[in-house]
């Protein structure tokens, strides 16, 4: 079964709040973690994540949290997934011709169309998307 894991659910909740709740300033890891009853230390991990890729920033500081580094619009679902996950992949061998089943196998071409479709659908949304 193709699902997000509960990091990239847990992040994808979290910069959606900070996305849309961020007008009064930082918001901060308690804030999204009584919000979603989600543990503060791996929200705080998931949020790390994502500002290390550059999609949000943190400020430190008894206002601090975090804020978004573009508006939401201009970042998509398939940014926060990669961030929080890495590559997007339904199969193992997406991206290496090294498996043994290979010259046998009648699902590459298929699984290839699918991750294709899969990452078009996830970087087309946008986090401004997700609320309509």
């Amino acid at each position: 079964m193709l699902r997000f894991t509960k990091q990239a659910d847990y992040g994808l909740m979290a910069i959606h709040y900070i996305a849309f709740h961020q007008e009064g300033g930082a918001v901060n890891v308690r804030r999204i973690a009584e919000e979603y009853n989600i543990p503060p230390e791996l929200l705080a991990k998931i949020l790390q994540r994502l500002a290390k890729r550059g999609l949000i920033h943190g400020q430190n500081g008894p206002k601090g949290g975090y804020i978004l580094t573009r508006e939401p619009k201009a970042i998509s679902v398939g940014e926060v997934v990669r961030a929080i996950e890495g590559p997007i992949n339904i199969v193992n061998c997406y991206k290496t011709l090294d498996c043994p089943q290979l010259t046998r196998c009648s699902v590459r071409r298929p699984a290839q169309k699918i991750q294709t479709s899969i990452e078009e659908v996830l970087d087309k949304m946008s986090l401004a998307e997700m609320s309509a």
